[in-house]
C-alpha cells in the first residue's frame, strides 16, 4: 500500500506531466531546463525555477533523483537552460550534499514556496553555463 508521500509524488507529477508543463513550455519567458532522453535521446523541456548567479543556474528539484530531468542529466550531463527567453549551454552537476531548503531561501521565493510544498525529495543542482 503506498504511503502519503509516494501518493503525494503520484498526483504533482500528474498534475505536472499533464497540465502544468504543457502550458508552462509555451510561455515565452519561462526558464526552461533542455536534458536529453536518456532512453530516446531526444531533446526533454522541463519548465522549472531558479536563479543565475555569475557563470552558473542554480535549481532545487522537487522530487530528487525520482525526477526524470534529473534520470536524464545523470545519464548525460549536457544541458542547456533557457533564461528570460535566451538559451545557455552548459554543463549540470547534482549536488546532493547541498542543503536545498537553504538553497531554497537564495532562489526566487514564489517558485521556492512551490518546490517546499509539494516537493518530496529536494536535490540541488547546479549548472555551470558555458557562455
Amino acid at each position: 500500500m503506498p504511503g502519503f508521500t509516494d501518493l503525494k509524488y503520484r498526483a504533482i507529477t500528474a498534475l505536472q506531466r499533464h497540465v502544468v508543463n504543457p502550458v508552462q513550455r509555451r510561455m515565452p519567458l519561462q526558464t526552461l531546463l533542455e536534458t536529453t532522453g536518456r532512453v530516446s535521446g531526444l531533446p526533454r523541456l522541463t519548465p522549472l525555477g531558479g536563479r543565475r548567479v555569475g557563470g552558473s543556474f542554480w535549481l532545487v528539484s522537487e522530487h530528487g533523483e525520482r525526477s526524470q530531468y534529473i534520470r536524464n542529466l545523470r545519464a548525460d550531463p549536457r544541458v542547456r537552460v533557457r533564461i528570460a527567453g535566451r538559451w545557455h549551454p552548459g554543463t549540470a552537476h547534482v549536488l546532493p550534499d547541498d542543503d536545498p531548503l537553504v538553497r531554497l531561501k537564495a532562489l526566487p521565493r514564489l517558485n521556492s514556496a512551490a518546490v517546499r510544498a509539494f516537493g518530496t525529495g529536494l536535490l540541488t543542482v547546479r549548472v555551470d553555463l558555458d557562455d
